[in-house]
């Protein structure tokens, strides 16, 4: 009892401290019916794919048998996706998905950029300040769900309640340790995209604070390659993820 009152003691000291009080940071939230919904993601979230949406609408207003400008830009970026979901799942399977990776990619990518790019702190707002919507937990989580609910549907949809046998297969011990890995896969998709971006945008706050003009230039050009590549990895982990619940078995039952 006497050991228990010390720890207790000194868990008091701790949380006594200065800095214990401080506040991770404020965030605007709407009460829509009973849902409490993150109004910061939202906005931004929806200015990402609305500047998506006009460049869209803007390349295809008038489609060119020659393309330039916009148009050859867009066309170039869906090449680049369709090249991406062809290498990671296949000749034969990647066409159905390549709208999905192409709008994870895209969305990412600009989320990212609008991060380094656009003064969103400018803003301002009743409560909390805005940010990229890839610098917000939720909307990394949210877009790894999405990855999960995709690639269990495309495994699903291919070999029906035979997906299941991966799990039994070779062996049923492995059975905790292959639903632990449908688990990790979207932890490890959200916290490093969400991770980098946040500590690319903190990186460069620091020092814009410390050296404002001169140091932060290199370091947010860096941070720009680095929010293209954060993109092209989350892509491309995602078509290897779809990749994997399509193969196996069935692939070996039609080659026999």
């Amino acid at each position: 009892m006497h050991h228990s009152s010390l720890l207790l003691d000194s868990f008091n000291w701790f949380t006594a401290l200065p800095f214990a009080s401080l506040e991770v940071g404020q965030h605007l939230y709407w009460q829509i019916g009973g849902l409490k919904v993150h109004g910061q993601v939202l906005i931004t979230s929806w200015i990402v794919i609305g500047i998506l949406v006009i460049v869209s609408v803007l390349a295809t207003r008038k489609v060119e048998r020659i393309p330039s400008g916009l148009q050859n830009f867009m066309e170039y970026a869906l090449e680049f996706v369709r090249d991406l979901t062809k290498n990671q799942i296949g000749e034969k399977e990647y066409r159905p998905w390549v709208p999905f990776i192409g709008t994870l990619f895209l969305f990412i990518f600009v989320s990212n950029w609008s991060g380094a790019l656009f003064p969103w702190k400018l803003i301002s707002l009743p409560e909390g300040e805005l940010a990229a919507p890839t610098n917000d937990i939720n909307t990394t989580v949210a877009l790894a769900l999405c990855t999960s609910f995709v690639y269990f549907y495309a495994g699903f949809r291919k070999k029906g309640l035979g997906y299941f046998r991966k799990y039994i297969e070779p062996t049923p011990v492995l059975l905790p340790i292959a639903i632990l890995e449908d688990f990790t896969k979207p932890l490890s998709l959200s916290f490093r995209l969400f991770g980098n971006i946040l500590a690319d945008e903190l990186v460069v706050a620091v020092l814009v604070l410390l050296v404002p003009l001169i140091v932060p230039l290199p370091v947010m050009l860096l941070g720009l390659f680095t929010s293209g590549i954060q993109a092209l990895v989350f892509a491309t982990l995602a078509g290897a993820y779809i990749h994997e619940s399509l193969e196996g078995h069935g692939d070996e039952e039609e080659a026999h």
